[in-house]
């Protein structure tokens, strides 16, 4: 059986859902002298909104449709779920528990903590914490919220689409990250019609490229620079059939382009992204996805948990 794929009209109402509490963050455009590309590139800020990126829409969206007197929640992530579900339910008076790989980077799992959310390392990836949610799931009655592969975490997702059509109405291209896909699943519904979603992969977690080469959801290997927020082993069910509907090609970036595109992003704009939130950026920037000259397309900055402060040590970013 299909997973249920959100609609325009279902983001719709996940957007009056959510009201006030989600931020209506920021877009700030370059222009082609700032880029060498001949067109604009505007940049969509979802590192500013709750908790540092996007998946606060996702996991709020989920607490607010629990069944009534549903008093906790658990949830499986690299971290950025993590904290967006921790934030969520701490919002909502709801308990959390909230399943990480062990080596999940520190400063994502403190997050999820100073949240009041009850944190369990486990051995292994997001696929391993993924199966050990379930089975606390199963166990203590929980609802799961699932990180991107659930019909309330992708519609919460859309709403980003919702905005960034009000806010770059011009624009005919939006470019995002994809792991597990729910983001690109939501910017595809949100924006059907409007705009053309481009998913872009990390060449080390080819998840929905893989899929799509081989005609089903398959497992790929996964590791790199954006493997904590972008390190899903298989993509989502929702994510998969929307690329198929849509006919969309994945682009892939490498790890050096990655990290070039975040180097970018703090010296040019003094924004300060994790790795995973610049890999849309990178397909940009290294022309793996091509802007149509004269035209704007948006590029999403999805999150901002990093690890650590950089420095700068004669024009270059160090030590983030």
């Amino acid at each position: 059986m299909r997973a249920p794929r959100p609609r325009r009209a279902d983001i719709e109402a996940a957007a009056f859902r959510l009201g006030g509490a989600i931020r209506r963050t920021p877009v700030i455009t370059l222009a082609p002298e700032e880029t060498g590309l001949d067109a604009h590139v505007a940049l969509k800020l979802e590192l500013l909104q709750h908790s540092g990126s996007f998946k606060a829409r996702g996991a709020l969206n989920s607490v607010l449709t629990l069944a009534p007197g549903t008093g906790a929640v658990c949830a499986a992530s690299g971290g950025n779920h993590g904290g967006a579900v921790a934030w969520a339910a701490q919002r909502s008076g709801v308990v959390a528990d909230v399943f990480v790989p062990v080596n999940a980077p520190e400063a994502k799992v403190e997050r999820i903590r100073d949240y009041g959310a009850r944190v369990h390392l486990v051995e292994g990836t997001v696929k391993e914490a993924l199966m050990a949610c379930q089975d606390f799931s199963d166990a203590e009655g929980a609802p799961l919220i699932h990180p991107y592969d659930a019909f309330e975490t992708v519609a919460g997702a859309g709403t980003l689409g919702l905005e960034i059509e009000e806010q770059v109405p011009e624009a005919g291209l939006v470019v995002v990250a994809c792991g597990g896909g729910g983001l690109y699943a939501g910017l595809a519904a949100s924006l059907e019609g409007v705009a053309r979603v481009q998913p872009v992969e990390p060449d080390r977690c080819p998840s929905l490229a893989a899929a799509l080469a081989a005609g089903e959801r398959v497992e790929v290997a996964v590791g790199g620079v954006a493997v904590d927020s972008l390190g899903a082993a298989s993509v989502g069910e929702i994510a998969f059939e929307s690329a198929q509907e849509s006919a969309v090609d994945p682009v892939v970036v490498t790890d050096a382009q990655i990290t070039a595109a975040r180097h970018f992003l703090w010296q040019r704009v003094r924004v300060l992204a994790e790795p995973g939130a610049c890999v849309a950026l990178a397909s940009v920037l290294g022309g793996q996805t091509t802007v149509p000259a004269g035209q704007t397309a948006v590029v999403v900055i999805s999150g901002g948990n990093n690890t650590t402060l950089p420095t700068l040590v004669e024009g270059v970013l160090v030590g983030a």
